[in-house]
């Protein structure tokens, strides 16, 4: 997950009505809570006005979200950057094999080509064959099957050399 998305999802999490959200998957765990302490101030009359309870005023406080993140490191960022992304096209669930019992269209270490089928994100019952626009070597699979995918999120990353 790169710094933009979590800054969003800070940003979601903030205006939403949530205080605390939970993200899991192979790759990372992240956490993000919204704390709202309250503070009260004790304010007292001055000396020799009539006397009455002291005012209390609360004034609610919001603390930034905290986040905590352990995204093992597999491969350095340098390493990463030579790669390209296969990106989704649409939002939908993404499926790596074209019917549960079949073979998955690509593995890592299958070398693709342009126009080849790399994997079905189905989208209102409909069924997109998503195909690689690069070719190259399949280095890693972002997404695991059946999960849901957002728009222009990476799939795989695939090493063109």
């Amino acid at each position: 997950m790169k710094a933009k998305e979590i800054r969003d999802l800070i940003d979601f999490i903030s205006s939403s009505g949530l205080d605390e959200v939970n993200i899991e998957t192979q790759e990372f765990k992240i956490s993000v809570k919204k704390n709202t302490p309250v503070i009260n101030n004790t304010i007292a009359e001055a000396p020799g006005a009539a006397a009455s309870s002291p005012k209390v005023f609360e004034a609610p406080v919001v603390a930034a979200p905290s986040i905590t993140s352990s995204i093992p490191e597999t491969q350095s960022s340098e390493e990463e950057s030579k790669y390209i992304e296969i990106k989704s096209p649409m939002i939908g669930t993404f499926y790596i094999t074209p019917s549960p019992d079949a073979e998955d269209f690509v593995k890592i270490g299958d070398i693709v080509k342009v126009g080849q089928t790399v994997c079905i994100v189905e989208a209102m019952k409909l069924f997109n064959e998503i195909e690689s626009e690069y070719s190259g070597k399949i280095v890693k699979v972002l997404v695991e099957n059946a999960s849901p995918v957002e728009f222009d999120q990476p799939l795989f990353l695939v090493d063109p050399s």
